[in-house]
């Protein structure tokens, strides 16, 4: 009997242990399915969006346990999409981001592509349009928007010139160096790609980079946005998403020669001395003297707003808070 009762409880014994052991394999061998999301970019394929392609073919994304799916630019753009409810994550830049809460419209920022603004004013060398007095009585080409005025006016009135007496040409999307020197004499580019394509295609400029002569216009452009109801409702998305796209740029900025080989396959149709020398150029801009990729300053957001409300730009000032968040930027 005894022996019979010992034989029964080392065979449930045996079975609860195999159980256990099936349970576990089933538990590490399972995987979990991927969460699908998507980001929007804000222009075509550039090194401004390499983060997110290193992200994605490093299995960072993966390895949060998050499908993403990179969207090139539509229309609408990422902005309207997330507040719409329709996109998680996109590619956006300060002044949207500030229009769209002076509008109660919900979108965040949350992470800087590039610390310091690196735009500019660009023409020909030959003109001599060194600083912003010298932009007068000459041909701007644009697209249109009020801000281009804007941060015009408030340039050349800084530099003692008037205004007045520029001549405003919108040429769309036209291709900058199609028009300089021809219809225009000069427009707003990004020293990162259109500056370095010119060096390269031999076409000495002058840039009269935005931050060198305003501190208020050294705001923050690109940034990476989603929404406040994600924000409020899947934080942990977000911050997955986050850890995983900052490991990219993080990546980028150490290793800029492989992350330009790495946007190349994802983007084969750029031109691949263009993405290696502006990679190069980009992975010291990224972060630049932050704590971190990604970082966002108070005062930086509260400087621009503050800034286009004395212009006129938004209907009313924002509560900068709001606009942004390193919440979920990875602790370092």
């Amino acid at each position: 009997m005894k022996k019979t009762i010992c034989l029964i409880l080392l065979l449930a014994f045996i079975v609860t242990l195999v159980g256990c052991n099936n349970k576990q394999e089933n538990k590490e061998g399972a995987k979990e399915p991927l969460i699908k999301t998507a980001v929007m970019l804000d222009w075509t394929v550039n090194t401004n969006h390499t983060g997110l392609y290193i992200a994605k073919e490093k299995g960072y994304f993966e390895q949060q346990g998050l499908e993403v799916e990179i969207l090139e630019m539509g229309d609408p753009g990422p902005a309207q999409l997330i507040a719409a409810g329709q996109l998680d994550f996109g590619i956006s830049y300060q002044e949207q981001v500030t229009n769209a809460r002076a509008a109660d419209i919900p979108v965040v920022s949350i992470a800087a592509v590039i610390q310091h603004n690196t735009s500019g004013f660009a023409s020909l060398k030959e003109d001599e349009l060194e600083r912003p007095k010298d932009l007068q009585d000459k041909s701007y080409g644009g697209w249109g928007s009020p801000m281009e005025h804007a941060v015009i006016n408030a340039l050349m009135k800084k530099d003692g010139a008037d205004p007045e007496k520029v001549n405003y040409i919108d040429i769309g999307a036209a291709d900058f160096f199609s028009v300089i020197g021809k219809q225009i004499d000069f427009t707003w580019i990004f020293y990162g790609w259109d500056g370095i394509r010119a060096k390269q295609e031999n076409i000495p400029l002058n840039i009269i980079m935005l931050r060198d002569f305003a501190d208020f216009l050294d705001y923050y452009t690109p940034t990476i946005i989603t929404s406040e109801k994600l924000i409020e409702e899947q934080p942990e998305l977000v911050k997955k998403f986050m850890e995983a796209t900052s490991k990219g740029y993080e990546f980028a900025i150490e290793h800029p020669k492989e992350a330009a080989e790495i946007l190349i396959k994802h983007a084969p149709e750029l031109n691949k001395d263009l993405v290696i020398e502006s990679q190069d150029w980009l992975a010291q801009q990224y972060q630049a003297d932050a704590p971190q990729w990604g970082w966002q300053e108070k005062e930086v957001w509260e400087r621009y707003a503050r800034w286009m409300k004395d212009q006129d730009l938004l209907p009313k000032m924002i509560e900068i808070p709001k606009a942004y968040t390193n919440d979920f930027l990875p602790l370092r």
